[in-house]
């Protein structure tokens, strides 16, 4: 039967009310469509960036927590230069991958890695056993980024306790590595002592033995993420005495920076006294003690006694 074409045919309300609807999800579904290339949850967040932190270490900082020549006594002064003995002796080739860290460390004076944010040196010079200090404040990356080095080094006392290594004319030269005891400052420490020979008896001058031909000391301490680092020693010698007071003021002197208070002055020590060249110390000073003093009196007051006893048995 066919379907008239009235009102309620294909032409009528009905149809028109169809095209209507089709064209409503139309749109809908564009308008849907456009909105999900980019929801609202998806949209670039207008929020700015978080600024960067509060450096651990300002430059200012580093440079007010470095230590003086006279905290260190009298025998110090500012640096003439780098030692000679740098390039001859720690500029050596080893098999033994971590032994030539450690040279190649001490040599680039990095053995705790490049600082991340401020930094200062100084270097001084001894005039006793022509030793040389160079002592470095330094702000690292995190903590833990100090004390997996400080860790590593730790071990080097016994993966380096003895090794040979070879100078760029060919030479050998016998090193050793044995800890080096620090005062128990900051959050943690550790220090190293290394002693470079030759490697036959000729190199002794006198045949008895390799003498030491370098003494070199090293030692680092960590504060939060920052650190202080030395290495003290010379062909003459390191003084074991001067690594401990350097490591102690020096500590001391950045924890007062850091907590804003002014930096604590450690009293120099007078060194009047003639420095042995083996130890690389002061002799101790020939003094009086009290009884001495009151036996010269004494004797002094005696002589005086017998003279007057003379002059009057003249007089008699």
């Amino acid at each position: 039967m066919k379907v008239p074409n009235g009102p309620t045919g294909p032409n009528g309300p009905y149809r028109l009310l169809a095209r209507a609807l089709t064209a409503g999800v139309l749109v809908s579904a564009s308008a849907c469509s456009l909105h999900g290339v980019v929801s609202p949850a998806d949209a670039p967040s207008s929020v700015p960036p978080a600024t960067s932190a509060t450096p651990s270490l300002t430059d200012a900082q580093a440079s007010a927590a470095l230590i003086t020549q006279g905290e260190l006594g009298g025998r110090w002064s500012a640096t003439q230069g780098g030692a000679t003995w740098r390039d001859g002796l720690l500029k050596t080739r080893t098999d033994a991958p971590d032994c030539q860290r450690l040279l190649d460390g001490l040599y680039a004076e990095d053995l705790l890695g490049e600082p991340t944010g401020a930094r200062a040196v100084v270097g001084l010079d001894e005039s006793g056993n022509a030793a040389q200090l160079r002592y470095q404040v330094a702000a690292y990356a995190a903590p833990s980024e100090v004390d997996a080095k400080l860790a590593w080094l730790r071990t080097l006392p016994s993966k380096c306790a003895q090794f040979t290594s070879t100078d760029v004319r060919g030479g050998r030269l016998n090193v050793t590595v044995v800890p080096a005891v620090l005062p128990g400052v900051g959050d943690a420490r550790e220090g190293l002592r290394l002693t470079m020979s030759g490697a036959s008896p000729a190199d002794a001058g006198d045949g008895s033995g390799a003498a030491p031909m370098l003494t070199l000391d090293f030692a680092a301490v960590r504060v939060g993420d920052r650190a202080v680092s030395l290495t003290n020693g010379g062909l003459g010698g390191a003084a074991q005495d001067s690594t401990q007071q350097a490591v102690q003021v020096g500590t001391r002197r950045l924890q007062d920076v850091l907590a804003g208070r002014p930096p604590t002055t450690a009293p120099a020590t007078p060194t009047t006294a003639p420095v042995d060249p083996l130890a690389g110390r002061p002799t101790e000073l020939l003094t009086e003690s009290p009884a001495d003093t009151d036996n010269t009196t004494a004797d002094t007051a005696d002589t005086a006694d017998t003279a007057d006893t003379a002059d009057a048995a003249e007089e008699g």
